[in-house]
């Protein structure tokens, strides 16, 4: 963008038109011209079923028709409505109850909740620390908050967790502002797909752990868990969950729910913010300043959502529906991801550890040329740092056997 006219720039680099949304754009009109069949849309964030159309769990579904006027109509209390807050913390941890006070607060989708932890947990002006690989309006986040966004690599040289490069980067942010929020999104990594490993979480936490025995530090561990349940086993990818609930009273662990993959409701806006502490009066804090937060951006949060949520936990036979669904989509995309990973391997192409979730990142050389050299054979992909973000959640199994071997003829024209 040029020169402000009317608006103040603010420190913040405003572009024009989204790259994903452009790129989808180009695909529609493809599809427009010679039919569906011949497009490989891989850039869309939602889930869709081999037709290419939006997987949305009917017994939600059913749930929000089966809603009073009262409960779409009337606001919703600031913090949000205390049936919903009880069912997001059996969303976020099932049968597992934490041994320290929770605390949660509504926020519009999981991007609400990561709004409002950078808001309250650092200052302006202050760097936000998270992975080389990530979700792209965690920049556009921090910069509108008037924060910087600053990250280390992601994997080591062998692909694993990289915690040294972590614990470098911490140790700078630490000296030079006394205080960090770290965003970690994991399980089902966007972009990559990757799920830190029991292993990874103790490396991790150790690392925190040996920066927080400085009491003047202050540490905030922002767990982003949008794909929580589109990652695998609902019990095994909440392993890491007790990890979190006895650690020192300066390093704070703070979940970013969204019911927007899990439930199918990305357009209802409904997520919610977390924090585990053994002082209580950390988490009574973490209440007061994040209503006042609420109070002050979108006020009330999306009441029908909430109260299809806390249907679903009061009913055992609607919330078993829920999960049978759900466990079919799962089935899904997991089943996708492994015909992805395969055709990659016999494609020659190489791809960012990848364990489950919506997306994968291919690696390659001249991203932006080959993705738009891959477009002429209708495959649409998302260039992004030193490789190609693919939406397995987008295309067919099928799709996902043919795009690998398109996207390798496309590097093979580039690089004659």
């Amino acid at each position: 963008m040029g020169k402000y006219i009317m608006a103040e720039e603010n420190f913040r680099t405003i572009s024009g038109e989204d790259k994903i949304f452009g790129i989808n754009k180009l695909a529609q009109e493809m599809i427009q011209k010679v039919g569906k069949e011949k497009v490989a849309n891989a850039t869309v964030g939602t889930l869709l079923d081999d037709e290419g159309n939006l997987v949305v769990l009917s017994s939600v579904a059913d749930a929000l028709k089966q809603l009073s006027p009262n409960d779409f109509a009337e606001y919703a209390p600031i913090a949000g409505i205390p049936s919903y807050l009880e069912a997001v913390k059996k969303a976020v941890f099932m049968d597992y109850e934490p041994g320290c006070h929770l605390e949660a607060v509504a926020t519009p989708g999981g991007t609400g909740a990561i709004r409002n932890a950078i808001q309250n947990y650092t200052r302006r002006g202050d760097i936000v620390l998270t992975s080389d690989w990530y979700w792209g309006p965690y920049n556009t986040i921090t910069q509108e908050l008037e924060r910087r966004l600053n990250t280390y690599s992601l994997f080591d040289q062998e692909g694993k967790y990289n915690v040294d490069a972590l614990k470098e980067k911490l140790e700078q942010v630490l000296a030079f502002q006394g205080r960090a929020l770290i965003v970690l999104n994991t399980p089902s990594h966007n972009p990559t797909g990757y799920s830190l490993t029991s292993d990874d979480w103790d490396q991790l936490l150790s690392v925190l752990k040996q920066f927080a025995a400085d009491s003047s530090k202050k540490i905030v561990l922002l767990v982003d868990v949008a794909y929580l349940d589109f990652a695998g086993d609902a019990k095994e990818v909440r392993a890491f969950l007790p990890k979190l609930e006895n650690l020192p009273h300066n390093l704070l662990p703070l979940i970013a729910f969204s019911m927007s993959k899990s439930y199918t409701m990305y357009g209802m806006r409904c997520g919610a913010l977390l924090c585990m502490s053994l002082d209580k009066a950390i988490v009574d804090e973490f209440k007061l300043v994040n209503s006042f937060s609420n109070r002050g951006t979108w006020s009330n949060g999306t009441r029908s959502a909430m109260v299809v949520l806390s249907r679903i936990f009061a009913d055992p036979l609607l919330f078993e529906k829920v999960v049978k669904e759900r466990e079919a989509a799962l089935s899904m995309l997991l089943s996708r991801g492994r015909i992805f990973t395969e055709a990659i391997e016999k494609s020659g192409l190489t791809m960012c550890p990848y364990h489950s979730g919506f997306f994968a990142i291919v690696l390659c050389e001249n991203p932006e040329a080959v993705a738009f050299e891959a477009m002429k054979e209708g495959v649409f992909t998302v260039p992004m740092g030193n490789g190609i973000r693919v939406s397995i959640a987008s295309i067919s199994e099928e799709k996902c056997r043919e795009v690998p071997e398109k996207l390798a003829l496309a590097a093979g024209r580039i690089t004659r």
